[in-house]
């Protein structure tokens, strides 16, 4: 079966079920000037501000892919930088609770060396422990070529840590899953050799997690997206669920949520990045399951879905 089979059958049955969405707005982000802010983390109560609504979004301008992370706080009409917290020189932020500690990750991007004409680009996912927004502890660096690193606590204490290794036989992105004692012993190693769910994904296409929800019985219920290109070299993002035995390596069939058409019309970075959507996070918000996402790499979305 071709990758066009398999995301052309999840579209199917999406739109086959009837209306999915309650709403949609987009977020309007305000101390950036000109530049876009889109794949942001889901939003989190931040130390030392009891009560706060802050996220972290990817801040960069439409030219160009040098990001920065920046803390953003939810006030009337909009979100405004949060002043004084740091800023990280990351893409694709993402926030998670273990052990009562909260932690942010993110994308590193290392450019080749001027002159270096046979350099590539790396990329390597780093976790930082959110102590304090004003300075965040480094307390893992993932194996570069790795994004989408993911982290769930299990219901006995251990961590979930959900990898998305790519190259070689994973392709362009698999899913793999390893459990560790903590976020702070976790290894490169414990990374590399996590097992990958075998078959979920068809050799053409890709995916990653993108938030990870732990069930009372230890299962994974997470918030993913899969992807392809089409033959104009188009990319095509989108946002998917399931669920995750991370003892068994099993899984359930994914659902689509819903697709960029769904949404009002907006801006993209470029027209290759037009249908891209990437989950940021999901929480139940006036009864409803809402996706926060970016979306053609120059927007930010909030998404209630139908249930």
């Amino acid at each position: 079966m071709s990758s066009t089979a398999q995301i052309d059958r999840l579209l199917a049955d999406l739109r086959a079920a009837g209306p999915r969405l309650d709403g949609a707005t987009r977020l309007v982000f305000e101390g950036v000037g000109e530049r876009d802010v889109y794949n942001v983390s889901v939003p989190f109560e931040a130390p030392g501000l009891p009560g706060s609504r802050v996220l972290a979004g990817r801040v960069e301008t439409r030219d160009s892919e040098q990001s920065t992370v920046v803390f953003f706080t939810e006030e009337e009409g909009g979100w405004r930088p949060v002043p004084g917290a740091a800023r990280l020189d990351l893409q694709d932020p993402f926030v998670f609770t273990v052990h009562g500690r909260l932690y942010l990750g993110g994308v590193e991007i290392q450019a080749p060396d001027v002159g270096d004409l046979m350099g590539e680009l790396r990329y390597r996912t780093i976790v930082l422990r959110c102590d304090d927004l004003t300075e965040l502890v480094p307390v893992f660096d993932g194996p570069w070529g790795m994004k989408d690193l993911r982290f769930g606590e299990l219901p006995d204490g251990r961590v979930a840590v959900v990898t998305r290794p790519q190259g070689g036989a994973d392709g362009r992105g698999r899913i793999g899953v390893t459990v560790v004692d903590a976020v702070e012993s976790l290894t490169v190693a414990d990374v590399e050799r996590a097992p990958r769910l075998e078959g979920l994904f068809l050799p053409e296409e890709w995916g990653g997690v993108n938030q990870v929800d732990v069930l009372d019985d230890g299962r994974l219920d997470v918030l993913a997206h899969i992807a392809r290109f089409d033959d104009q070299g188009g990319r095509h993002y989108y946002p998917i669920t399931f669920e995750i035995d991370p003892v068994a390596l099993s899984w359930t069939a994914p659902q689509m949520l819903f697709e960029r058409g769904d949404l009002p019309d907006g801006e993209s970075k470029r027209p290759d990045l037009r249908d891209v959507v990437f989950p940021g996070g999901r929480e139940r918000r006036d009864g409803r399951t809402s996706v926060i996402c970016g979306v053609g790499d120059a927007e930010t979305w909030w998404v209630s879905l139908v249930d």
